[in-house]
Protein backbone atom coordinates (compact mmCIF):
# COMPACT_ATOMS: atom_id res chain seq x y z
CA UNK A 1 0.00 0.00 0.00
CA UNK A 2 1.41 3.39 -1.03
CA UNK A 3 0.85 5.94 1.73
CA UNK A 4 -0.06 9.39 0.39
CA UNK A 5 -0.44 12.77 2.08
CA UNK A 6 -1.97 15.89 0.49
CA UNK A 7 -1.21 19.57 1.09
CA UNK A 8 -3.75 21.76 -0.72
CA UNK A 9 -5.48 24.88 0.56
CA UNK A 10 -8.56 24.66 -1.69
CA UNK A 11 -11.00 22.38 0.12
CA UNK A 12 -12.89 20.88 -2.88
CA UNK A 13 -9.59 19.98 -4.57
CA UNK A 14 -8.20 18.55 -1.33
CA UNK A 15 -11.30 16.44 -0.74
CA UNK A 16 -11.41 15.33 -4.37
CA UNK A 17 -7.80 14.15 -4.25
CA UNK A 18 -8.42 12.32 -0.98
CA UNK A 19 -11.41 10.52 -2.50
CA UNK A 20 -9.43 9.66 -5.64
CA UNK A 21 -6.57 8.17 -3.63
CA UNK A 22 -8.73 6.25 -1.18
CA UNK A 23 -10.81 4.92 -4.06
CA UNK A 24 -7.74 3.49 -5.79
CA UNK A 25 -6.39 0.03 -4.94
CA UNK A 26 -2.79 0.14 -3.68
CA UNK A 27 -3.16 3.76 -2.52
CA UNK A 28 -4.13 5.13 0.89
CA UNK A 29 -4.52 8.79 1.89
CA UNK A 30 -3.05 9.12 5.38
CA UNK A 31 -4.22 12.69 5.85
CA UNK A 32 -4.77 15.97 4.00
CA UNK A 33 -3.74 19.46 5.07
CA UNK A 34 -4.54 23.04 4.20
CA UNK A 35 -1.12 24.30 5.30
CA UNK A 36 2.38 22.89 5.08
CA UNK A 37 3.04 23.84 8.71
CA UNK A 38 0.38 21.37 9.86
CA UNK A 39 1.94 18.58 7.82
CA UNK A 40 5.39 19.31 9.24
CA UNK A 41 4.00 18.87 12.76
CA UNK A 42 2.75 15.34 11.92
CA UNK A 43 5.41 14.35 9.38
CA UNK A 44 7.56 12.05 11.51
CA UNK A 45 4.47 10.17 12.73
CA UNK A 46 2.94 9.82 9.25
CA UNK A 47 6.06 8.97 7.24
CA UNK A 48 4.22 9.12 3.88
CA UNK A 49 5.66 7.49 0.77
CA UNK A 50 4.38 10.26 -1.52
CA UNK A 51 3.23 13.82 -0.83
CA UNK A 52 1.05 15.77 -3.28
CA UNK A 53 1.65 19.46 -2.61
CA UNK A 54 0.52 22.76 -4.05
CA UNK A 55 2.99 25.66 -4.37
CA UNK A 56 0.79 28.64 -3.53
CA UNK A 57 -0.11 27.82 0.08
CA UNK A 58 -0.97 30.04 3.06
CA UNK A 59 2.08 30.49 5.29
CA UNK A 60 5.02 28.36 4.12
CA UNK A 61 5.00 27.97 0.33
CA UNK A 62 5.11 24.57 -1.26
CA UNK A 63 8.67 25.14 -2.49
CA UNK A 64 9.84 26.13 1.00
CA UNK A 65 7.93 23.10 2.26
CA UNK A 66 9.91 20.81 -0.04
CA UNK A 67 13.16 21.99 1.54
CA UNK A 68 11.89 21.41 5.06
CA UNK A 69 10.35 18.01 4.31
CA UNK A 70 13.47 16.69 2.57
CA UNK A 71 15.56 17.64 5.60
CA UNK A 72 13.26 15.66 7.89
CA UNK A 73 12.45 12.71 5.61
CA UNK A 74 14.91 12.65 2.68
CA UNK A 75 13.41 9.50 1.15
CA UNK A 76 9.88 10.93 0.85
CA UNK A 77 8.73 11.55 -2.72
CA UNK A 78 7.09 14.94 -3.27
CA UNK A 79 5.00 15.72 -6.33
CA UNK A 80 4.12 19.36 -6.88
CA UNK A 81 0.49 19.68 -8.03
CA UNK A 82 0.02 23.29 -9.03
CA UNK A 83 -1.20 25.85 -11.55
CA UNK A 84 2.29 27.38 -11.80
CA UNK A 85 4.28 26.42 -14.89
CA UNK A 86 6.88 29.20 -14.96
CA UNK A 87 10.56 28.26 -15.20
CA UNK A 88 11.40 29.67 -11.76
CA UNK A 89 8.82 27.56 -9.92
CA UNK A 90 9.79 24.40 -11.80
CA UNK A 91 13.53 24.98 -11.30
CA UNK A 92 13.28 25.75 -7.59
CA UNK A 93 10.88 22.90 -6.80
CA UNK A 94 13.08 20.31 -8.51
CA UNK A 95 16.31 21.83 -7.22
CA UNK A 96 15.08 21.59 -3.62
CA UNK A 97 14.09 17.97 -3.99
CA UNK A 98 10.64 17.57 -5.58
CA UNK A 99 10.32 14.19 -7.33
CA UNK A 100 7.72 15.27 -9.87
CA UNK A 101 5.79 18.27 -11.15
CA UNK A 102 2.18 18.14 -12.34
CA UNK A 103 -0.34 20.80 -13.29
CA UNK A 104 -3.78 20.79 -11.69
CA UNK A 105 -5.30 20.18 -15.12
CA UNK A 106 -3.75 16.70 -15.04
CA UNK A 107 -6.42 13.97 -15.47
CA UNK A 108 -7.19 11.89 -12.38
CA UNK A 109 -5.90 8.67 -13.96
CA UNK A 110 -2.55 10.33 -14.68
CA UNK A 111 -2.29 11.63 -11.10
CA UNK A 112 -2.80 8.08 -9.82
CA UNK A 113 -0.15 6.69 -12.20
CA UNK A 114 2.21 9.52 -11.25
CA UNK A 115 1.93 8.60 -7.56
CA UNK A 116 2.79 5.00 -8.38
CA UNK A 117 5.59 6.12 -10.69
CA UNK A 118 7.13 8.38 -8.05
CA UNK A 119 6.96 5.60 -5.47
CA UNK A 120 8.81 3.32 -7.90
CA UNK A 121 11.63 5.80 -8.42
CA UNK A 122 10.27 7.77 -11.37
CA UNK A 123 9.97 11.53 -11.87
CA UNK A 124 6.44 12.14 -13.17
CA UNK A 125 5.77 15.33 -15.12
CA UNK A 126 3.29 16.63 -17.69
CA UNK A 127 4.80 16.63 -21.17
CA UNK A 128 4.96 20.43 -21.35
CA UNK A 129 6.69 20.56 -17.95
CA UNK A 130 9.20 17.92 -19.08
CA UNK A 131 9.91 20.00 -22.19
CA UNK A 132 10.57 23.04 -20.00
CA UNK A 133 12.95 21.00 -17.83
CA UNK A 134 14.84 19.83 -20.93
CA UNK A 135 15.08 23.43 -22.13
CA UNK A 136 16.40 24.52 -18.73
CA UNK A 137 19.01 21.75 -18.81
CA UNK A 138 20.10 22.71 -22.31
CA UNK A 139 20.35 26.33 -21.29
CA UNK A 140 22.39 25.34 -18.26
CA UNK A 141 24.71 23.24 -20.45
CA UNK A 142 25.14 26.15 -22.88
CA UNK A 143 26.25 28.32 -19.96
CA UNK A 144 28.76 25.73 -18.69
CA UNK A 145 31.84 26.88 -20.64
CA UNK A 146 31.13 30.50 -19.76
CA UNK A 147 30.61 29.69 -16.06
CA UNK A 148 33.83 27.67 -15.92
CA UNK A 149 35.74 30.78 -16.97
CA UNK A 150 33.95 33.15 -14.59
CA UNK A 151 36.03 34.95 -12.02
CA UNK A 152 34.10 36.47 -9.15
CA UNK A 153 35.89 39.09 -7.09
CA UNK A 154 36.57 38.31 -3.43
CA UNK A 155 33.89 40.82 -2.43
CA UNK A 156 31.36 39.21 -4.80
CA UNK A 157 32.17 35.77 -3.38
CA UNK A 158 31.80 37.13 0.13
CA UNK A 159 28.38 38.63 -0.62
CA UNK A 160 27.19 35.51 -2.45
CA UNK A 161 28.32 33.32 0.45
CA UNK A 162 26.37 35.45 2.90
CA UNK A 163 23.28 35.29 0.65
CA UNK A 164 23.57 31.49 0.58
CA UNK A 165 23.40 31.51 4.38
CA UNK A 166 20.19 33.53 4.31
CA UNK A 167 21.70 36.90 5.25
CA UNK A 168 19.60 39.84 4.03
CA UNK A 169 20.89 42.84 2.09
CA UNK A 170 20.82 45.17 5.09
CA UNK A 171 22.73 42.75 7.33
CA UNK A 172 25.29 42.14 4.59
CA UNK A 173 25.79 45.88 4.27
CA UNK A 174 26.21 46.25 8.04
CA UNK A 175 28.60 43.28 8.35
CA UNK A 176 30.79 44.48 5.46
CA UNK A 177 30.53 48.18 6.39
CA UNK A 178 29.20 49.12 2.98
CA UNK A 179 25.90 50.63 1.80
CA UNK A 180 22.89 48.61 0.62
CA UNK A 181 23.34 50.37 -2.73
CA UNK A 182 26.83 48.86 -2.97
CA UNK A 183 25.50 45.41 -2.04
CA UNK A 184 22.91 45.66 -4.81
CA UNK A 185 25.62 46.81 -7.25
CA UNK A 186 27.72 43.73 -6.49
CA UNK A 187 24.69 41.44 -6.80
CA UNK A 188 23.86 42.90 -10.22
CA UNK A 189 27.45 42.16 -11.29
CA UNK A 190 27.15 38.60 -9.95
CA UNK A 191 23.92 38.02 -11.88
CA UNK A 192 25.51 39.38 -15.04
CA UNK A 193 28.63 37.23 -14.70
CA UNK A 194 26.64 34.06 -13.97
CA UNK A 195 23.94 34.99 -16.52
CA UNK A 196 21.12 34.34 -14.04
CA UNK A 197 18.02 36.25 -12.99
CA UNK A 198 17.41 35.07 -9.44
CA UNK A 199 19.23 34.73 -6.15
CA UNK A 200 18.47 31.01 -5.85
CA UNK A 201 19.89 30.26 -9.31
CA UNK A 202 23.04 32.29 -8.60
CA UNK A 203 23.60 30.44 -5.32
CA UNK A 204 22.92 27.04 -6.92
CA UNK A 205 25.40 27.63 -9.76
CA UNK A 206 28.03 29.08 -7.42
CA UNK A 207 27.78 26.10 -5.06
CA UNK A 208 27.89 23.53 -7.88
CA UNK A 209 30.92 25.17 -9.45
CA UNK A 210 32.74 25.75 -6.17
CA UNK A 211 32.72 29.52 -6.61
CA UNK A 212 31.80 29.97 -2.94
Amino acid sequence: MIKVTIVEDIKPIREGLSALINGTPELSCLNSYEKCEDLLTDLNDLKPDVILMDINLPGISGIEGVKKIKKLLPETNIIMLTVHEDDKSIFEALMYGATGYLLKTTPSAQIVESIKDANSGGSPMNSNIANKVIALMRNSHTKKDLIDSIKLSEREKEILYKLSNGTGYKNIADELCISIHTVRYHIRNIYEKLQVHSQSEAISIALRKGLI
